[in-house]
């Protein structure tokens, strides 16, 4: 009786010894998986606050060369300057407005108010953050070359068959193609001429071919783009001022962005340059063929004083 007492001692001993020892790493365990836990939750929390990779500030732009000149110095400034990555999308002008207002997209610079996106603004104002122009001065309107004998959009009917009775134009749903169709019904063209839909590039190239054998072309033109500089070129007078008179280029961004983005909110909000500026980009880009991004990069290089202003307290 005594024995059995003695071994059921020892065995019970032994279960202690065993079950403290699995206890003892089954705590230790947990307590490391804790911590590595915490940690890692930790340095994810740390890299969200502080890996500015995680998520590109994205920029929505339309295909004409002065948006592409200004997205692609936007995207040079917030990368360099801010330490974000940028992510460019090309689309049209509708999407470029609906992108910013569903917030898809953080920032255009792309906003030519009061007369080209006016039906853009009023419809999407409730739903976007509208920082004000960051370029003043433009104009838009009909243009020919300067060789040409005629000083206003009245005299284009006269000369329609000069024109093979077609307006050079650039994307169908752009601005300055809905305030030409206005013009074409004001000045009574549209039984004299066609408005042919395109690119900024067709239509420059349709440009460039037709002084280049003296012919007389007309077409849809705003400034500030590169062509008044390469070329000479007048825009037509426009009487009934359909397409305005002096306007602006406006950045709008999405609702929110100065909460989750207060920096890259503060520097859009300074962002501001002169049509001589966006002139140089674009030159760079059409005249010395660089890509966009290597002439946004020598643009900044070139005018660190402006850029610096856009950080100033």
């Amino acid at each position: 009786m005594c024995r059995l007492k003695k071994i059921n001692i020892k065995k019970f001993i032994f279960y202690i010894l065993i079950s403290s020892i699995i206890i003892f790493f089954v705590c230790t365990g947990y307590v490391l998986s804790s911590c590595s836990l915490e940690q890692k939750n930790d340095e994810k929390s740390k890299v969200s606050r502080n890996d500015k990779t995680i998520e590109p500030v994205r920029i929505v732009y339309a295909e004409w060369d002065s948006e592409i000149a200004s997205s692609y110095v936007l995207k040079a400034v917030i990368e360099k300057k801010l330490g974000y990555k940028c992510e460019l999308l090309a689309v049209t002008l509708t999407s470029l407005w609906e992108s910013v207002a569903a917030g898809d997209m953080d920032v255009m610079v792309a906003a030519w108010l009061p007369s080209l996106h006016q039906h853009h603004q009023q419809k999407y104002r409730d739903h976007v953050v509208n920082l004000g122009p960051n370029l003043e001065g433009t104009k838009s309107g009909l243009v020919v070359p300067e060789y040409i004998p005629i000083n206003s959009i009245e005299q284009l009917r006269e000369f329609s068959d000069k024109f093979n009775g077609n307006i050079i134009g650039i994307e169908p749903d752009s601005g300055i193609m809905k305030k030409t169709r206005e013009v074409m019904v004001e000045y009574n063209l549209k039984n004299k001429f066609d408005l042919i839909p395109g690119s900024d590039s067709t239509m420059t190239t349709i440009l460039k071919k037709a002084l280049a054998e003296k012919k007389w072309v007309v077409i849809t033109g705003w400034t500030p783009h590169w062509m008044f500089a390469k070329w000479n070129l007048k825009y037509l007078k426009d009487p009934k001022n359909i397409y305005g008179g002096k306007e602006h280029i406006s950045t709008i961004v999405r609702k929110g962005l100065k909460r989750d983005r207060p920096d890259v909110y503060e520097f859009l909000d300074k962002f501001y340059w002169d049509a001589d500026d966006m002139q140089e980009c674009m030159l760079m880009i059409e005249k010395k063929n660089m890509t966009p991004e290597d002439a946004a990069l020598k643009w900044i290089n070139n005018n660190k004083t402006k850029v610096k202003k856009w950080f100033a307290g």
